[in-house]
């Protein structure tokens, strides 16, 4: 039996990305976001791959979707707990109060249904166990000016991923994070094109083919061993401090 994994927002940027990686290594894929049809043109050609059409605020919808997955797939080993959005660039009393909710309905209560779901049906399976990677940022370390609705959900994942981790040791259910910046996805182009409208320098990205691959590398350690955080991030991103 392959080993598998659902991956949250699988129909574009990180997600598509990794959920493409892991279906080439022939792994049974869960694929769930909202877009029924672009998660069928990511499915194509794979039969291990599984589509879920769910938008993950809502609870019922995460609950049948990770339900109907672990019918088909026998078990969950993995989540990619993936999905998210940025929302606004914008000083605090400029942001819509509608639009912080929606980003915090998103990033975090989202990543909480997920969570929510996997740990359930890891600690039903037999035998007992699982992985939980949760995408985090360096913005769960560092912000960006303007970000307080990204920043402030990122932050919260990182707390998150602690008590998962603690959590999940009665289970055999490990937790880890995953901080990336910046990947080059249609986010991070649109993002980079109103900074230069702004007078401001593009921040750096890499290939998002380096995210997949540590994502692979965190799922495919033995329970005994947890790679609590990864950074994985472009070599001249401005995080590190000073140049």
């Amino acid at each position: 039996m392959s080993r598998t994994i659902l991956v949250t927002g699988a129909s574009s940027g990180i997600g598509r990305a990794t959920a493409e990686h892991f279906l080439s290594e022939g792994w049974t894929v869960g694929l769930l976001a909202r877009r029924a049809d672009a998660l069928k043109e990511v499915a194509t050609g794979h039969e291990n791959a599984v589509v879920l059409a769910a938008d993950v605020t809502h609870p019922d919808a995460v609950e049948a979707a990770f339900d109907a997955f672990v019918a088909k797939a026998g078990r969950l080993d993995v989540l990619f707990n993936n999905a998210g959005m940025f929302g606004v660039a914008a000083p605090i009393d400029e942001v819509p109060v509608d639009i912080w909710l929606q980003v915090v309905n998103v990033n975090l209560t989202g990543m909480f249904l997920c969570a929510r779901q996997a740990f359930k049906h890891m600690r039903a399976a037999d035998p007992q166990g699982g992985r939980i990677i949760n995408n985090g940022s360096i913005s769960a370390h560092v912000p960006r000016d303007g970000s307080v609705c990204y920043t402030s959900t990122k932050h919260a994942i990182t707390g998150m991923t602690r008590t998962l981790s603690l959590d999940g040791r009665a289970f055999n259910i490990a937790c880890g994070q995953i901080d990336i910046g910046n990947a080059e996805t249609d986010m991070v182009r649109v993002t980079n094109e109103r900074r230069k409208r702004e007078g401001h320098n593009p921040d750096p990205v890499m290939d998002v083919r380096n995210v997949a691959e540590g994502v692979m590398y965190m799922a495919t350690r033995p329970l005994e061993a947890n790679v609590q955080f990864m950074t994985v991030m472009a070599t001249t991103m401005p995080y590190i401090g000073r140049g």
